[in-house]
């Protein structure tokens, strides 16, 4: 075991599998569970396909925020409740999402949640319209009453995830600021906020490298694992081919008490499409993470990925080995270590 320690609660229940005998990776030590995916089509009767969504753990089961991509092609936000973090059942209404003063304010699509818990409180973030590509911003603390707050940013923005804890007193929300289209380019970003309403102390955390898999953009993915060396990132890096983009799953260690500085990056993939799930789907070649599930008593990490905008994947790594692996590999340049500010 290394010196290095996630700093979390206990999760002894976390889904686990693993690695397959005999087999012998191409380089990062990260494997699918053999049963991907764990979602298929058609979950529910208004639903055709469940994708990029994010999961926690939550009163000794498991409670999970899903993009739910409606027959009519719209996408919406659902709950799903699962014993075991692999087979989940959904509730058929999409989330109802209210104002603090208990008035409807339904977005008109929502798509891409994250799930992160402070102190007392889960936030969900995910991706809307606000005359543009934007983010969404909500709290509960039951999953039942689901309040939503100011928008953060203004359009164009997308790829948002708050840290687990406050930093420095403050809110802490990586970001990726785009246009309001499929966006060819894109960096991400950190923003602080005193109270979830008003955002400042924007900050450049990293951008595209010349890998091939984060040539054209990055973005941001899981909700940060807090570390006694730094914040443990998954995010996900896209190449533009001939036939389309390309996303992959990446990794990097940002600086514990300022997050806008890269400490370790690593240059190769973590995993980017390989299986029929990844490849072929509504948009193929997709590898897409959006939450893990981290114990620091055994070092595993479940990984929870969109395949191809049309299925959920599970991945598996243990703590030491993907930290030692992407220090191991790790390439930074200036602007990835420097603090962001001009």
């Amino acid at each position: 075991m290394s010196d290095i320690k996630m700093i979390a609660p206990a999760l002894p229940n976390i889904p686990w599998q693993e690695k397959p005998a005999g087999e012998e990776f191409n380089h990062a030590p990260v494997w699918r569970y053999t049963e991907n995916p764990i979602i298929n089509r058609y979950p529910t009767k208004e639903v055709a396909r469940i994708f990029n969504s994010a999961v926690m753990p939550y009163n000794g089961e498991f409670i999970g925020v899903f993009r739910g991509e409606q027959t009519n092609g719209v996408s919406m936000i659902y709950l799903g409740h699962s014993k075991d973090a692999i087979h989940w059942t959904f509730q058929e209404e999409k989330i109802h999402f209210v104002d603090e003063d208990g008035n409807d304010f339904q977005p008109i699509y929502a798509y891409d949640p994250r799930l992160v818990k402070i102190e007392d409180t889960y936030y969900i973030m995910w991706c809307q319209d606000m005359y543009g590509a934007a983010i969404g911003l909500a709290k509960t603390k039951d999953f039942k009453t689901f309040t939503r707050l100011e928008n953060p940013f203004l359009p164009f923005n997308r790829n948002a995830v708050l840290f687990p804890r406050k930093i420095n007193g403050n809110y802490v929300m990586l970001s990726r600021p785009s246009d309001s289209g499929h966006t060819p380019f894109g960096d991400i970003f950190v923003s602080e906020s005193p109270d979830l309403v008003y955002w400042g102390k924007h900050r450049h955390v990293m951008g595209r490298s010349s890998e091939w898999w984060e040539s054209l953009k990055i973005g941001g993915g899981a909700a940060p694992i807090e570390t006694s060396e730094g914040w443990l990132m998954f995010y996900h890096g896209v190449s533009g081919t001939c036939n389309g983009y390309v996303y992959s799953i990446g990794g990097a260690i940002l600086d514990l008490e300022n997050p806008s500085k890269v400490l370790y990056r690593c240059e190769n993939f973590l995993l980017t499409p390989t299986e029929w799930y990844e490849e072929r789907g509504f948009v193929p070649n997709v590898c897409f993470p959006c939450a893990t599930l981290h114990d620091p008593e055994s070092g595993k990490i479940a990984i929870y990925y969109g395949c191809a905008d049309s299925y959920v994947g599970l991945a598996f790594c243990k703590f030491d080995e993907i930290v030692a692996y992407i220090k191991e590999h790790s390439v930074t340049r200036w602007d990835d270590t420097d603090i962001g500010r001009r």
